[in-house]
Order: structure tokens, then C-alpha cells, then sequence
């Protein structure tokens, strides 16, 4: 698998824990909108894209199958936010 693009929006909330919500493109075929990037007790990691059930829960609506690719996804989107986030900064 390979990430072939990462696109950051940041969120403008001031007390906000979310911090930007990314969408990638996975081999020039394929892209998943509404990853979270959310600044957590530990710093910063990302939230697949989930809805709401009945019962008031919340489930993915995609997610990586292995640890190996969750950590390609993580590394190549904080990689992405803190580019984006230097280029905004002044």
C-alpha cells in the first residue's frame, strides 16, 4: 500500500482537542476523507473516520487490519500535519 497523497484542513476551535481532519489518497485510487487528528493526554494521534450507531456508540467506517499499516497511516498524516502547521505558522 502506499499513501500517494495526504490532504490537511485545520480546525479553528480554540479549546478544541481536534486539531485538523486529513483525507488520503492510497495509491492514486483510493481515498478516505474525515481522518481526525486529535491532540490527546499523550499528544497527538488520528481517529478513523466512524458515525454513530443506534445505541449511541461510535464505529469505523474504515480502519487499517494490521498494527503495521495504523503506524504507516499515523507517521505519513502527523508527517503531513506538522508540515502543514510550520507552513502556517509565521
Amino acid at each position: 500500500m502506499n499513501i500517494s497523497e495526504v490532504r490537511i484542513r485545520f480546525v479553528k476551535k480554540d479549546d478544541s482537542k481536534l486539531k485538523a481532519v486529513a483525507s488520503i489518497t492510497i495509491d492514486d485510487c483510493f481515498v478516505v476523507h474525515d481522518i481526525k487528528v486529535i491532540d490527546g493526554t499523550d499528544g497527538l494521534f488520528i481517529a478513523m473516520p466512524s458515525r454513530k450507531t443506534s445505541d449511541g456508540e461510535f464505529k469505523d467506517i474504515a480502519h487499517p487490519l494490521n498494527t503495521e499499516t495504523r503506524e504507516n497511516l499515523k507517521n505519513a498524516i502527523l508527517s503531513a500535519y506538522a508540515e502543514a502547521l510550520a507552513k502556517e505558522q509565521p
